[in-house]
């Protein structure tokens, strides 16, 4: 067995079994996302998950652990998939984690200008979750926000986070 290999099953074991769950849930939705992503318009995605292009209310949950989990599971498992798991579908995952938990968090897509690179221009996403990141905040800084993404809360969700519009 690789020493890799060995490492990762020893620090599973060691995790509680709400952990291993997520990580399990992490790497099911991050496979079925990636697929989603090579195969369906991005629009049509935002469609079946019922997004809408507007920020989630910038007031944290009242107990942050549950969200900062869900950012540590689809880091763990992302980092561990045989396949890519992009900043998309990595931002993808956890808004679909959260929202299943009720937690608001918005989707942020941004695009920055390469001065130096074979693309002139790359893009990146990232998860946010009140006003912290939980996926993709390294060098999320030095690009532009283009669009922002959230889920409709209910109106005893929206009342919970403060939320002045619906």
């Amino acid at each position: 067995m690789c020493v890799s290999l060995k490492s990762d099953l020893a620090k599973l074991l060691k995790r509680s079994g709400h952990e291993r769950f997520l990580l399990l849930e992490s790497m099911f939705l991050l496979g079925a996302i990636r697929a989603a992503v090579l195969c369906v318009p991005f629009r049509l995605i935002a469609r079946l998950l019922r997004l809408t292009p507007r920020a989630a209310p910038q007031r944290l949950p009242p107990d942050m652990a549950p969200a900062s989990t869900v950012g540590w599971a689809v880091a763990a498992a992302a980092s561990r998939t045989p396949w890519q798991s992009t900043c998309l579908v990595q931002a993808l995952c956890g808004l679909v984690m959260l929202r299943h938990r009720g937690i608001p968090s918005t989707l942020c897509l941004g695009v920055a200008k390469e001065e130096r690179a074979l693309e002139p221009v790359s893009a990146h996403a990232w998860l946010r979750c009140g006003g912290e990141i939980l996926i993709g905040s390294g060098g999320h800084e030095r690009f532009t926000l283009l669009s922002m993404f959230s889920w409709r809360l209910s109106a005893r969700q929206h009342k919970a986070y403060g939320g002045s519009e619906q």
